[in-house]
């Protein structure tokens, strides 16, 4: 399975957020270089920014999401 970056957040707790209602809706989400961003203060700039992922399966409901603002739970 093929994960695909859906956003880049450059906070970590930006990027545990999106990945919290994403996950809520159900769709599976990885956040590539968290580990590193959480480790050295700043860090998530020199690495590019966190990546949030998604499988390419869901991908368009991830950016539908995402761009929306909106998950069931605040409906």
């Amino acid at each position: 399975m093929e994960m695909v970056t859906v956003r880049i957040c450059f906070n970590p707790a930006e990027a545990q957020l999106l990945a919290s209602r994403l996950r809520a809706e159900g769709l599976m989400v990885y956040l590539h270089g968290e580990n590193a961003a959480h480790a050295f203060e700043g860090y998530a700039m020199g690495i590019g920014g966190i990546r949030l992922q998604v499988p390419e399966n869901q991908v368009e409901d991830a950016k539908a999401l995402l761009d929306s603002g909106t998950t069931t739970d605040s409906e």
